[in-house]
């Protein structure tokens, strides 16, 4: 039933859950300076992603997660195929108005980007749902904090070095040096993220099995 409460949590957690990825995929492009190292600004809306998986993965399981997760790498590639057809349209020229140089050079990313974002998003999730589920069979209802962490731990660890790695450093754009510079450096951030955004986890739990207790 869509007027399921349940559904509805569901509804929500998939809406957080896409919107930050697609974000996520859109602004990666920019990169900044994390000390002396460099990191894609896209990094800074996983953790989100990573925490909603989290709760799909707690009250709708396995099945849910991976079908999201599947529907949200189609909408990516949606996304960029939209864009792809937007660079190719002409802008029109004018005082004020975004030219092609500029909308090519917040959007023109490459190819290379673009597969490497989605399967570093797809082998991802598959590593994090699947850690996930291994830890709540060894954990049951209890260690929340360790499964979701856990999951997250090794997941992003992978996801790091796979979207540089198809991206930058099989195109030659980034050395090799760099490249696990840059790797780790992404890595540690997000991974510092979602440990202090845990206590958020906890707050949605309680949330989440208020709202449906009496279902």
């Amino acid at each position: 039933m869509l007027d399921s409460k349940k559904n509805t949590i569901y509804i929500i957690l998939a809406g957080i859950f896409i919107t930050n990825a697609i974000v996520a995929e859109l602004i990666g492009g920019k990169l900044i300076f994390v000390g002396p190292y460099v990191m894609s600004i896209g990094i800074l809306p996983w953790p989100i992603v990573f925490i909603t998986t989290d709760l799909i993965n707690e009250y709708f399981g396995e099945k849910g997660v991976k079908k999201l997760s599947l529907i949200t790498a189609c909408l990516i590639a949606y996304c960029f195929i939209l864009l792809y057809i937007a660079l190719k349209i002409p802008a029109v020229v004018g005082t004020g108005l975004v030219s092609d140089e500029q909308f090519n050079g917040v959007f023109g990313q490459s190819m290379w980007i673009i597969v490497g974002s989605i399967t570093a998003f797809l082998v991802s999730q598959l590593i994090d749902v699947t850690l996930f589920h291994f830890l709540k069979s060894k954990t049951g209802n209890k260690m929340l904090w360790l499964r979701s962490t856990g999951s997250t731990v090794i997941s992003q660890l992978f996801d790091s070095f796979i979207v540089l790695g198809i991206a930058f450093w099989l195109t030659g754009k980034m050395s090799t040096e760099v490249y696990i510079a840059s790797a780790f450096t992404g890595y540690f951030v997000k991974l510092i993220i979602a440990i202090l955004m845990t206590p958020i986890i906890y707050l949605a739990h309680s949330i989440i099995d208020r709202y449906i207790k009496n279902e």
